[in-house]
């Protein structure tokens, strides 16, 4: 079976705006078909969400105003990636900055793509447990509320609707699918 060429070749490539978080381009580019086309899309340094459990049964939640949808969501902690720093140290840091909890024990449990057509964010998801409250530094322009919940409740939330946040959605279900709860 002959597997076909799908790629895309930049040819030129326009930076209409480079934000603190985010940037905007347009790309020209060349279709295997050798005809061309353009590509608008985000560019990203990446981010990490983390699923802390805090026992057994209950995980850290978060509810927080997010300004692009005007609601105040419930999602799980996460944050982008600093220029030079690892997802896993940012998935500590993060946890700590949102939730005041220091994790003992993380692990990656997946990396993604959030919104492949048009941006190149890579989400990298890590579950964390034996937590140890060392008190919450969020930053300054950073309003959030922390708490705590049944992972069973926060799946069915998702299923009823009440969290429509994609990272959380994404790695809500992926725990509950995959079994990649720490206690079993």
């Amino acid at each position: 079976m002959r597997v076909p060429v799908l790629t895309e070749k930049k040819i030129k490539s326009i930076c209409h705006h480079r934000g603190v978080s985010v940037s905007f381009f347009t790309d020209t580019v060349r279709l295997p078909n050798g005809k061309k086309a353009v590509r608008d899309y985000m560019g990203h340094p990446g981010a990490v969400t983390i699923l802390p459990f805090l026992d057994r049964k209950r995980v850290l939640l978060l509810r927080q105003y997010r300004y692009p949808v005007a609601e105040t969501i419930v999602e799980i902690p996460a944050g982008k990636i600093d220029a030079g720093e690892r997802p896993l140290a940012c998935a500590r840091r993060e946890l700590l900055e949102e939730t005041g909890y220091w994790p003992k024990s993380i692990k990656k449990t997946l990396s993604f793509w959030p919104t492949p057509a048009f941006a190149n964010e890579v989400m990298h998801v890590y579950t964390a447990w034996d937590l140890e409250f060392k008190g919450a530094g969020t930053d300054e322009d950073e309003f959030l509320e922390p708490f705590p919940v049944e992972f069973a409740k926060a799946v069915r939330w998702v299923k009823e609707g009440k969290i429509r946040d994609a990272k959380s959605i994404a790695t809500l279900l992926a725990v509950e699918a995959f079994g990649w709860n720490p206690y079993g």
